[in-house]
């Protein structure tokens, strides 16, 4: 008997894990109601929707983007934990963005925390870093280790003219992510790790696919993910009303089949819009 309890546990062991940019969550320029600030805090009825939005994706494990530092992550977290979101595992990745940073919260304890700040890529003849790095995090499962690697790509805007949206420098950045989880990973037939986050490029763009396969290959899978109106857009460019889906959650071959019906889903409950200008990416895993 108590080896079938104990099987039924391990069968029934899930973990639910969401990336989410949180946008500006910590000083930026910004409009407020009064007008044109700048280094002005992400309005308060902001945080409280993307309080709602953290409390309604219920995850496990969450990756953010666009942290303030880690007196904003601190914040969250004690905001979160007074309406009864315990996220008691923390770690925010300093990489070479002063202002945006990766971050993740966890229910679950952190078997193993590694920031890579110094991943370099050529552009243009010369070299340069990933901007805001790539935060890896293993999990210990009654099945084996678990790693997510949380990142966030170089935004379109630029100011090279020959590198329009910058998407040379972004497939640069994921040439090297890719290569640094390959470092980690080389037979990713025989791993079991997610790559998750702000990529800031579709599906069919070069960084995604530089972080899908690396020649014959094949790194992780694309997991497909909508709303439940159907709807695959995860970033509103407001000024334009426009909507693309820029946030992925990649799962390695070696762990493809625990992944929950075979896809991701992206949340799309109405707060969502006035929390950020991003909506959450959610995967459950069964493993």
């Amino acid at each position: 008997m108590i080896l079938l309890a104990l099987a039924a546990a391990l069968q029934a062991e899930t973990l639910t894990v969401a990336t989410y940019n949180v946008e500006n969550y910590g000083s930026a320029n910004r409009m407020t109601e009064a007008g044109y600030r700048k280094d002005y805090p992400k309005p308060e009825v902001e945080k409280q929707a993307l309080r709602a939005v953290i409390r309604g994706l219920d995850a496990d494990v969450l990756v953010l983007q666009e942290v303030g530092g880690q007196a904003y992550l601190d914040e969250l977290r004690r905001d979160l934990e007074n309406e009864g979101m315990d996220y008691p595992q923390a770690s925010l990745l300093e990489g070479n963005d002063p202002d945006r940073h990766v971050a993740v919260l966890s229910r679950r304890p952190f078997k193993a925390v590694m920031p890579h700040t110094a991943l370099e890529f050529s552009y243009f003849g010369g070299k340069e870093l990933v901007k805001r790095g790539l935060l890896e995090v293993t999990f210990a499962t009654a099945t084996g280790d678990l790693t997510l690697f949380g990142l966030h790509l170089k935004s379109r805007f630029t100011d090279r003219p020959d590198d329009p949206l910058s998407a040379v420098r972004r497939a640069g950045e994921a040439t090297a992510i890719r290569d640094a989880v390959l470092a980690r990973f080389p037979d990713p037939t025989d791993a079991r790790f997610l790559i998750l986050g702000d990529c800031n490029d579709g599906k069919t763009g070069k960084a995604v696919q530089r972080l899908l396969r690396r020649g014959k290959t094949e790194v992780a899978k694309l997991l497909p993910a909508a709303d439940a109106r159907g709807e695959t857009w995860t970033h509103a460019y407001r000024k334009e009303e426009t909507y693309s889906r820029v946030d992925h959650i990649l799962v390695s071959p070696g762990l493809s089949a625990s992944v929950r019906g075979g896809v991701a889903h992206i949340y799309g409950a109405a707060e969502a819009m006035g929390a950020s200008d991003h909506r959450p990416v959610v995967v459950t895993l069964e493993l």
